[in-house]
């Protein structure tokens, strides 16, 4: 294993994204939680940027760190929630736990390491934006507008939903 600018960049960043994981699951309050998720978000953008997929990152920014994350904020805090019935976790589950985790990344660091790929050439690095704009619009058009049409049947399902909520807590 040699250590490289590159590896210690994926190290890094996926650091970053591992703890704003672990501490979206252990913070309590809602905004906490949310920067938490935008910063594992982030660090899954700097991921794709690191494996030459620039338009995966773009769209990763745009749509979860932006998009996703609001209306996930929005939802959150317009629904009630109880937070003062917290369960108290134990100090030998949280070891557990733990060392479950650790076993794990142990277990996959060495399986990486130890697992021969041969290198075959690509051009994947080369115009992936402008590859990935061809096929979409040409291979892939039908499923790519069956997907919008069936967002918006989602968009409008839930609207219909929302409103007839509305109307049965104005009835009571």
């Amino acid at each position: 294993m040699t250590f490289s600018g590159e590896f210690l960049a994926f190290m890094g960043i996926a650091l970053v994204a591992i703890i704003g994981g672990v501490l979206l699951l252990n913070l309590t309050k809602v905004v906490h939680m949310v920067v938490s998720l935008i910063f594992t978000f982030v660090a899954i953008a700097g991921l794709y940027v690191l494996l030459s997929a620039e338009f995966v990152a773009a769209v990763q920014i745009l749509i979860y760190s932006g998009a996703i994350t609001i209306i996930m904020l929005f939802g959150i805090m317009l629904t009630k929630h109880d937070d003062e019935h917290e369960p108290k976790t134990g100090k030998w589950r949280k070891i557990l736990v733990f060392l479950g985790v650790l076993g794990f990344a142990a277990a996959v660091y060495l399986g990486i390491y130890n697992f021969n790929i041969e290198q075959v050439p690509t051009t994947l690095h080369e115009n992936n934006t402008m590859q990935i704009g061809k096929a979409l619009y040409s291979k892939y058009i039908i499923p790519f507008e069956l997907t919008s049409v069936l967002l918006l049947v989602a968009l409008v399902g839930s609207i219909i939903l929302a409103k007839n909520e509305k109307k049965e807590a104005d009835d009571q």
